[in-house]
């Protein structure tokens, strides 16, 4: 008897396992006007060119996305508009991975060093003496790995809602804000839309991708998936959850490997502290990251400047987006 509930039970999990599955997620729309970069890499890259408007500045901004595998949304194309106003070519683009990009078929391509040449060629194919970064989240991740080997290719770099420095250190999560900075928690966190949004085929998927990089479901089920799972995840992002909808075009397996492919990053926080790039550390008051990890950033990069956004949280550009292009601006024009 006890036999046959084990085998009942092996079946069950089976058929739950390795049964696709199906999401509400809306479908993802093609941006009209969108180019594409086809890289050395093998990355075909989605892009949009916001063009300045009067006086052109001789340095073009490109925006870096969080995530990693969160596309450009039109969100982040209305308020990124507003500094073409002032002369500046704006560059926005979806990770190889999301978006209109490629998907790869193996996902162990999907690295912090890939994303990294794949910018340095981006830059080279815009042309520009040198560029301005604003990097979201995940995307200060990646500038400031960029950096590292191409610092004479960034007149200025804005950091919002920095990730940690990497190799992450695990230690700086200790580190509480000043009081001073008047800095507050908000109602989700990361780990509950995480937790919410798993379910057992998902976990399995999980397991197989980071340990044998088998795909055992495809990147549309997957990428539907990950449209429920930032969903939930986001919530952690602002000071009202209501304002959070179903978008579609991340990229799952983008999002994983990318992620763990953090631990195979060497330390060169020496190098980083020799930095000369003038740099702004912007974050919103009630950020849910640790402050230690921005902290790091501050200490690190000594040519810096901090702006405290109010009643914002890890995505400013959401909810504060005039204070957003205020801060970027004053900090551009000094």
């Amino acid at each position: 008897m006890i036999k046959y509930s084990i085998l009942f039970g092996i079946i069950i999990f089976l058929s739950v396992a390795l049964y696709p599955k199906t999401y509400n997620a809306p479908k993802f729309q093609h941006r009209k006007g969108t180019k594409y970069w086809n890289l050395k890499s093998g990355s075909r890259i989605g892009y949009s060119l916001l063009k300045a408007k009067g006086t052109k500045k001789p340095y073009p901004i490109i925006f870096l996305q969080g995530g990693p595998g969160a596309p450009i949304f039109d969100a982040n194309i209305e308020t990124l508009s507003n500094l073409t106003n002032y002369g500046y070519d704006v560059y926005v683009y979806d990770l190889v991975g999301c978006g209109h990009s490629n998907r790869l078929e193996n996902m162990d391509e999907y690295t912090v060093d890939r994303h990294k040449k794949d910018l340095a060629e981006i830059i080279k194919k815009i042309g520009a003496q040198k560029v301005i970064l604003i990097a979201q989240s995940w995307g200060a991740i990646l500038a400031s790995n960029y950096i590292l080997d191409h610092e004479e290719k960034v007149e200025k770099l804005i950091f919002t809602g920095p990730g940690p420095i990497l190799p992450i250190n695990y230690a700086q999560k200790e580190i509480k804000a000043p009081d001073s900075l008047n800095l507050k928690t908000t109602t989700f966190t990361n780990a509950q839309g995480s937790q919410k949004a798993y379910h057992l085929r998902a976990r399995v998927v999980k397991f197989l991708a980071e340990k044998f990089a088998y795909k055992l479901a495809s990147d549309k089920e997957m990428d539907d998936f990950a449209t429920n799972l930032n969903f939930e995840m986001n919530k952690s992002t602002v000071m009202d959850a209501s304002k959070m909808k179903l978008k579609s075009g991340y990229g799952y397996y983008v999002q994983i490997k990318t992620a763990q492919s953090f631990y195979r990053i060497t330390n060169r926080r020496k190098e980083i502290s020799k930095c000369k790039i003038p740099i702004l550390i912007m974050l919103g008051q009630f950020d849910g990251g640790k402050w230690g990890y921005a902290e790091e950033y501050l200490r690190l990069f000594k040519n810096h400047q901090l702006v405290i956004i109010p009643k914002a949280g890890h995505s400013i550009a959401l909810e504060q987006p005039t204070l957003y292009i205020h801060a970027i601006l004053s900090f551009l024009n000094k």
